[in-house]
């Protein structure tokens, strides 16, 4: 055996090898950490993304009959205050009529596609807040348009009543309604 080669008896004292194995060990670990660091942060959402996974919008100045249309996620979306008579011509509709039956609203999944399913809810039926993309090839749909008076596709020509429910056309689904909420009277959280 030679000066420089050392081997620990069991229970005897660490070797200048084990040190070596150990600190080789540890810096393979910081080195592959570093390496594959950028890697995993990539994956992570972008700040931008992130900053639009909800947004807050103040409709006090929404009188009835009035529209807005926000940005989220990329996509419009429809905010409306219908009139009475919107309301009224929405809760007419027999779901017999509707092209899709079902109300597309995040907020209650697999439920008809009334007026009620498809408004903010019980007391807040004339507000309405749906994704404004064409559900056939996503174009942006005219408001107050088409043969029901709610929202029309030039493009294709589909045609969606006052609750935003696919009446007529090459569309298949009504517009989806996102996850929403009245944070207060006058402010809606999507997202």
């Amino acid at each position: 055996m030679s000066e420089h080669e050392t081997t620990a008896e069991p229970g005897g004292e660490p070797t200048r090898r084990d040190f070596l194995f150990l600190t080789t060990g540890m810096a393979a670990v910081v080195g592959g950490a570093t390496v594959a660091w950028p890697f995993i942060d990539q994956m992570r959402p972008d700040a931008s993304t992130l900053a639009l996974a909800s947004v807050e919008v103040d409709v006090s100045s929404l009188s009835e009959g009035m529209s807005l249309t926000v940005q989220w996620r990329g996509r419009p979306v429809f905010i409306r205050n219908r009139t009475e008579e919107e309301v009224e011509a929405a809760q007419a509709v027999e779901l017999a009529e509707l092209k899709d039956p079902v109300a597309r609203n995040e907020n209650i999944p697999n439920a008809e596609a009334t007026d009620l399913n498809r408004s903010a809810g019980e007391g807040m039926e004339n507000w309405i807040v749906m994704i404004g993309s064409c559900t056939h090839l996503g174009c942006v749909p005219l408001g107050q348009a088409g043969d029901y008076n709610g929202w029309f596709c030039p493009c294709h020509g589909s045609h969606y009543d006052t609750a935003g429910r696919i009446r007529r056309g090459p569309a298949p689904e009504n517009l989806p309604v996102p996850p929403f909420e009245f944070i207060s009277d006058s402010m809606i959280r999507i997202g």
